[in-house]
Order: C-alpha cells, then sequence, then structure tokens
C-alpha cells in the first residue's frame, strides 16, 4: 500500500499540534456549544458539497474507512481490505452488529445500497467521482463487500473516507424519500440526530447504543453566528464553547485569556477566485494571466490574515500526495496591464465578482481587497456578497445557463490526495453539475494527465504526472491563485479532546468538559 504510505507522510506535517497534549480522564455530561460562520445546506451525506456540513454529519453518519489527523486509512465500519494482484478488486471486511440509530442492520447490503446510490446519476450525489471507477458492488456475504473497478484505481480507499460516500440508513431514506430524508439523516455514528433550526442551530444527541467508543457529551450543538465579532464575543463571555474561524486580528488578544485556548492549524484548504472561462473576457488566457498579476496576495495574507495562511504556489496546498511548488503569479501592475493591453482590453473592463460572507476566513475583506486592487489596472469588479449555500449553487449550473463571471470559493483536499483537489476542478467530465469545475475549464492534456494520475499505482510516477498537469494549470490560469488558510479556533478552556483535523473539520466525537 504504497500510496497510503506517502498521503501519511504529507499529511503528518500538518497534523503536528493537531491533536491536544495528554487530557484528564473522560467526564459525560454537557452540551458542547460550537459557534460556526454558517449553516449547513443539507443533512443527506450523499448530496453535501460543503465542510461546514460535513463536520455535522461526521458526528452523525460514518463512513468505512477514517483518515486521522496524523493521515492514517483507519477502520471504521470497515475492518480490513484487500486489493487483487491486478488492483480492479477491492474486497472490504465489514464490521459486525452494527445498527443504524433507527434500528436497521449495517452490513454488506446496507453497504453496497449505499454506494449503487452514490453512483446512481438520478441521486446527483456530489462526490460521485470519489468511486466513479467502481463498475460492480456486490455483496459476498453478510460482512464481505466487494468492489470491481474498469481499471486500477490508486485513490479508491483514500476515497471511501470521504463523508460523501457515508453509510446512511436504507430504511429511513426509502421511508421518508429524498427530501425529507435531507432534513432527518439517520446514521450510526456515536451521535444521532435531533433538530434542525435553519440559520440558527443543528443538535445531536448521544446514541447509546453506539457500537464503539460511546460519546462523553449528551449533546453537540452547532450554533450559526455569522458575524466574526459576535462569534468571538460569544466563546468570550462563555455563551458557547468553541468559536470557529477567529479573525487573526484577535488571537493575541484571545490568548492573553486563560478561560480560552486558541489554535491554529494548517488546513488543506486553497482559497481562489475562479473564472467562467467559456465567456469573453475570461476566455482570453492572457486576461486571466493579468489579473494573476494585478493582485498582491503577500499584502493579503499578511495584512487581512494576519500572516496566518500561505499565498499559492501550486493549485493544491502543501500536505497532499502530489502536491509540488510550481510557481507564483508575482504581484506586478505593468505586466498586468500589458497582457491586458495584448488581449484587447487596453482600458480594463466591467465584471462581477460573487463571493460568500462569514464562509472562509476574513472572505469579505479579501474580496473588497481583490476589487480594490484591480481597479489599478482599469477592471472595474462588482461584488456580489452571498451565504455559501446560494453561492454554491449559484455556480452549479449547467454550462449553457452558468452566468457568472468571477467567483469566491475555496477547496479542501480532505483525501490528502492529489486527484481529489485536481480532477474534481480541472477534468472537463467535471463541469457542473456533474462535479465542481465550475469555471468550465478544458485542456485535453491535463484531462490525460489527470487519467493517468487515477491509475497509477507507483506514487513516484503519479507525483511526476501531477507535477506536470499543475504546471499547465498554472499557465492556463483558470483560477486567481490565492492562499491556503490556516484555521484558527478559540475553546473554552474546559473543552478537552476537541480539535480540528487538517481536513478542516471539528471532531468532537470523544470530547468531554473538565470537571
Amino acid at each position: 500500500m504504497r500510496v497510503l504510505a506517502v498521503c501519511l507522510l504529507a499529511f503528518a506535517m500538518l497534523a503536528a499540534g493537531a491533536v491536544a497534549g495528554a487530557a484528564p480522564a473522560p467526564a459525560r455530561g454537557g452540551t458542547l456549544i460550537i459557534a460556526e460562520g454558517s449553516d449547513a445546506t443539507t443533512l443527506d451525506g450523499h448530496r453535501y458539497t460543503d465542510s461546514p456540513t460535513a463536520e455535522r454529519m461526521e458526528h452523525i453518519c460514518e463512513t468505512l474507512f477514517w483518515l486521522s489527523p496524523e493521515g492514517r486509512v483507519e477502520p471504521r465500519l470497515a475492518t480490513a481490505f484487500t486489493f487483487s494482484p491486478d488492483g480492479r478488486r477491492l474486497t472490504i471486511r465489514l464490521r459486525p452488529t452494527v445498527r443504524f440509530h433507527d434500528g436497521t442492520p449495517f452490513n454488506a447490503q446496507a453497504a453496497k445500497w449505499n454506494l449503487d446510490r452514490v453512483l446512481d446519476p438520478a441521486t446527483r450525489a456530489s462526490f460521485r467521482s470519489l468511486i466513479d471507477r467502481v463498475t460492480q458492488v456486490v455483496a459476498l456475504d453478510a460482512n464481505t463487500l466487494v468492489l470491481l473497478t474498469n481499471a486500477p484505481f490508486a485513490p479508491l480507499v483514500l476515497n471511501l473516507t470521504h463523508g460523501g460516500v457515508c453509510m446512511q440508513s436504507p430504511t429511513a431514506i426509502e421511508r421518508l424519500g429524498p427530501d425529507e430524508y435531507a432534513r432527518n439523516p439517520v446514521g450510526t455514528g456515536p451521535y444521532r440526530f435531533r433538530e434542525w433550526v435553519r440559520g440558527d442551530r443543528i443538535t445531536v444527541t448521544r446514541f447509546e447504543e453506539y457500537w464503539g467508543e460511546k460519546g462523553h457529551f449528551d449533546a453537540i450543538q452547532w450554533r450559526v453566528i455569522p458575524d466574526d465579532g459576535a462569534r468571538v464575543a460569544a466563546v468570550e463571555s462563555g455563551a458557547v464553547h468553541i468559536a470557529k474561524r477567529v479573525p487573526p486580528r484577535d488571537v493575541e488578544r484571545l490568548r492573553a485569556n486563560r478561560a480560552l485556548r486558541v489554535e491554529v492549524q494548517t488546513s488543506l484548504r486553497t482559497i481562489f477566485i475562479g473564472f467562467n472561462v467559456t465567456r469573453p473576457p475570461f476566455n482570453n488566457r492572457r486576461v486571466r494571466q493579468a489579473l494573476n498579476y494585478a493582485i498582491n496576495k503577500e499584502a493579503i495574507v499578511r495584512a487581512i490574515l494576519g500572516g496566518t495562511a500561505r499565498v499559492s504556489d501550486a493549485p493544491i496546498a502543501p500536505g497532499v500526495a502530489g502536491y509540488a511548488r510550481i510557481m507564483t503569479y508575482e504581484y506586478n501592475v505593468e505586466r498586468a496591464r500589458q497582457l491586458l493591453a495584448e488581449a484587447g482590453y487596453p482600458n480594463g473592463f466591467r465584471a462581477t465578482l460573487h463571493h460568500p460572507v462569514a464562509r472562509y476566513i476574513r472572505d469579505a475583506e479579501i474580496a473588497a481587497a481583490i476589487q480594490g486592487l484591480l481597479r489599478r489596472v482599469g477592471v472595474e469588479v462588482e461584488l456580489v456578497p452571498m451565504d455559501i449555500g446560494s453561492l454554491v449553487a449559484f455556480t452549479n449550473k449547467p454550462q449553457a445557463e452558468a452566468t457568472h463571471q468571477m467567483y469566491m470559493l475555496g477547496w479542501g483536499t480532505v483525501t490528502g490526495d492529489a486527484d481529489y483537489g485536481l480532477y474534481n476542478l480541472f477534468h472537463s467530465s467535471q463541469w457542473p453539475p456533474a462535479g465542481f469545475n465550475r469555471g468550465f475549464y478544458r485542456n485535453p492534456q491535463v484531462d490525460a494527465l489527470l487519467d493517468r494520475g487515477r491509475t497509477t499505482l507507483d506514487q513516484a510516477e503519479r507525483n511526476r504526472i501531477y507535477r506536470e498537469a499543475m504546471a499547465l494549470i498554472m499557465e492556463d490560469a483558470p483560477w486567481i491563485f490565492l492562499h491556503s488558510e490556516s484555521q484558527v479556533t478559540a475553546y473554552r478552556a474546559e473543552v478537552q479532546n476537541v480539535y480540528m483535523h487538517p481536513a478542516e473539520r471539528l471532531v468532537a466525537m470523544q470530547g468531554f468538559f473538565r470537571r
């Protein structure tokens, strides 16, 4: 399993410090309250696309395997796996005697039902690409599952750690139907769903029949507090126990407060401005390169993010298996103007930038800074702020219906493998609504390389393939490549054994309050 070993080495660099040191003995009881900037978008584990939803869902619904903070693939609902010599048959042993929260047995038939649902195009599963090389799912016996693929599929086991292929109760989905189920999820996790008050809170409660180590909190509640200042004030006052996405300007002040603990966790999330490359003026590569030169990314990282981020030098972040440093578009206003003139826009143009609010660290302030920097080269940008759910839906339309020009989003390569960070965003098969290539980028050379990266088992060769693909992508500039985020989180001191995973999700399954 050479692929997994390489991932482990890369991921471990990010995981340093992710888990707090020795904690006191767990105590049971209480409700953990987490303040988050944005709400969930859906509670159907096969349909969500965003990290805030993933965090909530991972406490309810489990995957076959789990990617640890150190990058190890660990058993979860599966206990072991083997590949056939030709790499086209994956046999998975499942954990026996597990039940969903509604009493439905979890077994090979239930696992097959879930994976078949993800593969069915009618489901419109958001992350179908995770297993789209699978041609057949076989329930060999009650606890043995077999996945047959049309070619060796290097990231398959890593992809099965992704929440987008989590196990959900077939009984509940068939009984409720997809729309009602999306508000009432049923999984096998240590916490079961209790309520969702849209725009306000989601609450889960401890599942007493959980197959593994039971949760220590009576309940976990995520509250939506979009305003940065209000979120920070809530954790300072004790109204909530954890505040996510703390503005970097507040870090030192909060660290002086002995009632709090502040952690900065490097993550696998890359922030970018995407272009719709099928429409003028962004169908011109020189325009896209010009706008990359026009943005002072170092200044954004330094002045707005307090130095907690890293300027991008590739489409994926360091720590991802397959990452390599490619290049950075330096801040060069004259070069930007020159390229715009060569492209036929000596006096610039007008465009619209749709951006999220309270989803990424200081996203609205960054959008405003980009607006100001582009004005210096004659490009007048109208900013359109949106909540993340609306922005994702707006940019997820087929090419013929899409009206967006520029959009700010982020992508966390949560499997730790370059396939997830590149194939989903740059392969032409992933144009919406099939995938996440929201700018409709197409380069046949890139497509061919990304296909080869999926079916090549030798990691050194995969690294070479992905380096070549990323060099082409950086040259084509379908994005303004901004930065990779760090996650800044403030905890009340009594919160123990809760931590931010490098995949940008707070893990509270085994958390507890210090008494």
